[in-house]
């Protein structure tokens, strides 16, 4: 034989003399005639549960589905005529507002201001809402003319989406139309 072919018999024969001493080593019980074998394992025991209905998601027909935007405004402050200005019966009243789209839609087309309740001290009851990007302050301006009649009066207005519905915090202009004073002519003496 060949040397290397020496050393691998001696390595089988090594292991085989080792695991049969092992073998003989070890006990066997036999069980006896009518005796029950103790189980060491117990399969688990499966309980079936309802599980939720996954959700589906509906899809458009269009290729992308639209999501929607929200819509905000926030008044911040007056910037011309204070509440409660004095003026007189037919002045021109240049009323600056400034606001804030607090949304996170942009403002564009299609968005307005519309008088929500009081006078509208000649402008029209519906105005267009300049466009402001989401996230961005900006001044309203509307050129009213205070009425003739005297006493307090006041004109609310809303921003309205392209839709038609309203959103934000409503603003106003409130003023004082004071009486007119009376022309004095001398008496002659």
């Amino acid at each position: 034989m060949r040397p290397i072919q020496k050393s691998w018999l001696l390595r089988i024969l090594t292991l085989i003399t080792v695991t049969l001493a092992v073998a003989g080593c070890v006990r066997v019980q036999k069980l006896k005639p009518g005796a029950e074998q103790a189980e060491f394992f117990h399969p688990p025991t499966l309980v079936p549960t309802a599980l939720p209905p996954t959700p589906t998601l509906a899809v458009s027909s269009g290729t992308a589905q639209e999501i929607k935007c929200l819509n905000s405004l926030s008044f911040i402050s007056d910037v011309t005529i204070p509440d409660g200005t004095v003026v007189k019966a037919g002045s021109s009243m240049d009323k600056r507002w400034e606001i804030k789209n607090t949304g996170t839609c942009n403002w564009g087309e299609g968005y307005t201001l519309r008088l929500i309740s009081g006078s509208e001290m000649g402008v029209e009851e519906e105005q267009a809402l300049i466009p402001a990007r989401s996230g961005s302050q900006t001044v309203v301006r509307i050129v009213f003319t205070a009425p003739s009649e005297t006493g307090l009066h006041r004109s609310a207005w809303q921003a309205f989406d392209p839709d038609g519905q309203p959103f934000g915090d409503p603003f106003f202009i409130e003023i004082e139309v004071e009486a007119a004073s009376p022309i004095l002519t001398p008496s002659p003496p």
